[in-house]
């Protein structure tokens, strides 16, 4: 299993995350974010905690698991902090 998709992800007050079988929804202060979800990983909402894991044991679910948990943990801290980025001329 990838080390980054081992992570379980926190979700925050004020945050509220939808999960069905094809997408991911992510609503908060900020706004609403959508991605689709992946057949080779399976994601568990257990209260205020998502757990992503692979759906089988192949390589590219493995990779994709750490990759979706990057994403997902991005798309939490998007709506709630926000993304600022300072351009130095």
């Amino acid at each position: 299993m990838s080390r980054v998709g081992k992570m379980p992800i926190t979700v925050p007050q004020g945050v509220d995350v939808q999960i069905s079988a094809d997408q991911i929804t992510v609503k908060g202060a900020n706004g609403t974010l959508t991605r689709a979800a992946n057949a080779l990983v399976t994601i568990e909402r257990d209260g205020a905690v998502i757990k992503l894991a692979p759906a089988n044991d192949s390589a590219a679910a493995n990779a994709m698991s750490g990759t979706m948990r990057a994403l997902l943990n991005n798309m939490v801290n998007g709506v709630s902090k926000g993304f600022e980025k300072k351009l130095t001329l």
